[in-house]
């Protein structure tokens, strides 16, 4: 016979036709639930970005231009300007090309003072004469067209200026050409001592 404590302890409120498994298949359909969740997170986060860097091109796009129209303003301005400041020599030499009763010494004057000008315009523009004569030869800012021998001047020396050189805001507008000088060969240094060696008067021996 059983007893009350062999009895089987059951819930009599307990439904006879729920799945024993229905938790174990809620977990799975949970974290399908959270995977869909996010990668629909991801791609927002995808297009935000992709938004975000479309309108970075944009903007980088723009400033490009900004500049691009600055720099191109600011050249059109310089242009403007040094032409304006070179209107003052046109006109003074109109002025005495038009004048056909002008004496050697006014024409003179004319063209001084149309060169003072030009002078003036260049120094506003930063346009700067290069140094050349007497000065080291530098590549930088020298164009060599010739050497010339030279036993007073070290060599390297710039000895004559064929053509003047001009930088512009410190930058080379042209060179100038020069002629450089160079040590003389050996053969034409013997030959000059040798020939002041006979011109030399000869001493005569006491008696």
């Amino acid at each position: 016979m059983a007893t009350p404590d062999d009895t089987p302890n059951t819930d009599l409120n307990a439904d006879p036709h729920a799945d024993p498994q229905g938790a174990d298949n809620a977990a799975p359909a949970n974290r399908d639930e959270q995977f869909a969740a996010a990668q629909n997170e991801i791609a927002e986060l995808k297009t935000q970005l992709k938004d975000q860097q479309l309108r970075s091109l944009a903007e980088m796009d723009n400033l490009r231009k900004r500049n691009a129209a600055e720099v191109q303003s600011a050249r059109e301005f310089a242009a403007k300007d040094f032409a304006f400041s070179l209107l003052s020599v046109k006109d003074t030499l109109e002025m005495v090309l038009k004048d056909d009763k002008s004496t050697t010494d006014q024409i003179k004057m004319g063209v001084d003072m149309t060169l003072k000008n030009l002078a003036n315009a260049f120094e506003r523009a930063k346009v700067k004469e290069v140094k050349a004569e007497k000065a080291k030869f530098d590549p930088n800012l020298h164009q060599a067209m010739t050497q010339i021998e030279s036993t007073t001047d070290a060599p390297g020396t710039v000895l004559q200026v064929f053509q003047k050189g001009y930088t512009i805001a410190e930058r080379v507008l042209r060179p100038a050409m020069v002629a450089v000088a160079k040590a003389p060969e050996a053969a034409n240094v013997d030959a000059a001592q040798n020939s002041d060696d006979s011109s030399a008067s000869p001493i005569e021996p006491k008696a």
